[in-house]
Formats: C-alpha cells, structure tokens, sequence
C-alpha cells in the first residue's frame, strides 16, 4: 500500500533522469551496510562490544527499511543493469554471519579449541544457506536458519554461558541451516504481520536498552527481550507444521 499509494503521486511529477538518480541512491543506501560491517569489524578487533554492536544495529535499522524504500522507488524497472538483491546479500553476509563469527573469536564466546571449527561451521553454513534457490520463498519465509548470527552472539556475550554451551548451541544453528524449517520474514510475513512487528519493534528497544546497559544488563529487561524470539520460533514451526512441511 505504501509502495504504490505512498510516492506514486509525486513520482509522476519527476524528471525521468531524477527518477534514475534516486533509484541509484536507494542503492547507495543498501551499500551503506558495508561501511557500517567495518566499523562493527574494527570495533570487534578493538574489544568494543557495544560500539560494534551499536553499528550492527544500525545495520539492521537499514536493512529493515532498504527493501521497502527500494520498492517503492522501483529501483529494479530503473536500473535494469544493476543487482540489488545481489547487494543485498554481500551486506548482510558481513553484517550477519562474517562480523559476528569475528565476535566468536575475539569475545572468547568458545572454547579456544573449537574457535576455528565453530567459525567455520557458522561462515560455510550461511555460505550455503545464502546461495540456496528457496533461501527466501516467495511467499515470504525463509528456509532454513536465517543466520542471525548478530543477535545470537549479542545474546551469548550477555547472558555469559560457559564457552562450551555456547560452542554448542552455535554449531546446532549452523546445522539447522541445512534443515529446511520455515521461517518467518518478520517485515514481509503474511500472517500475523502487525502483532509481529508491533512485538518486533518492542523486542528492538529492549535490544537497545540491553546494548545501553551492557555489560551489567537488568535481569528483567534481558526476560522480556527473549519474549518476541520466543515468538518468532513458536511461530514459525507452527506455520512450518500447518503448512505440511
């Protein structure tokens, strides 16, 4: 309704090459993510966990809204040549899957025998689940654990399990990759769209509040920030389970 209502009436009102223009800023836009990998990267590298993970949030902020934005500008009609979707995908690998394996190894989340298995595991797990045809559906799920790798880490960094609970629960999530469990695209899903994204942006503040906190983060505010992946998950197999598998 946004992408066809919200700037239709002014797009007809722009020059033809202006129109082109914003298209390719749209783009830019999504591109911004790899500066933002960087910066959490360095951030990593320099033992600042919150800074990192301020600009992984930021990250997310930008993904959250990239596709819409991207729609609504119909970037794909006016740069045929160019692949967004593709660009996509760079950014959030970096920002998913490669900056949090860099939390693995320089957090000390895992034991350090296992910090190049369990790196690896996480790398060439979303390696693959990236490439796959069905990573997302048309019907808006993805296939497969969706490698929120960030917000795994995020979570182990602050609730301090033993490093081999950790090592563990980082290799199960790389295993499920491969199992074809569908999961919820929280902007895009058909079902449930609005408590689950009123519940997702209650979940982002709780995150922000916890990242604020950190490293003494309230008991009470980590519990309630649990409530939406709890949802999310329960949710997901059930529509995994009604829909045959």
């Amino acid at each position: 309704m946004f992408e066809n209502r919200g700037l239709d009436r002014y797009d007809v009102r722009l020059h033809p090459a202006l129109r082109i223009v914003i298209a390719w800023l749209a783009h830019l836009y999504t591109a911004t993510g790899a500066v933002l990998a960087f910066l959490a990267a360095r951030a990593v590298v320099e033992h600042d966990y919150r800074t990192a993970f301020f600009w992984l949030g930021v990250q997310i902020a930008v993904d959250a809204t990239d596709g819409v934005l991207a729609r609504a500008l119909r970037v794909k009609e006016r740069t045929p040549a160019f692949d967004g979707a593709k660009l996509d995908d760079i950014v959030d690998y970096l920002t998913y899957v490669f900056v949090p394996a860099l939390f693995v190894w320089r957090a000390i989340l895992v034991p350090d025998a296992w910090t190049a298995w369990v790196v690896a595991a996480m790398l060439l797990s979303s390696a693959y689940g990236f490439n796959r045809t069905d990573a997302k559906t048309a019907d808006h799920f993805f296939t497969g654990f969706p490698s929120y790798w960030n917000i795994v880490v995020f979570y182990l960094l602050v609730i301090g399990l033993p490093s081999a609970v950790n090592g563990m629960v980082l290799l199960i999530l790389a295993v499920l990759v491969f199992v074809p469990i569908r999961y919820i695209y929280p902007s895009r899903t058909p079902v449930l769209q609005w408590p689950t994204n009123i519940l997702g942006v209650i979940w982002g503040v709780l995150m922000l509040v916890m990242l604020w906190q950190y490293p003494a983060v309230s008991r009470s505010v980590l519990l309630a920030s649990l409530v939406f992946p709890a949802y999310y998950v329960a949710l997901s197999l059930a529509l995994w389970v009604r829909s045959g598998r």
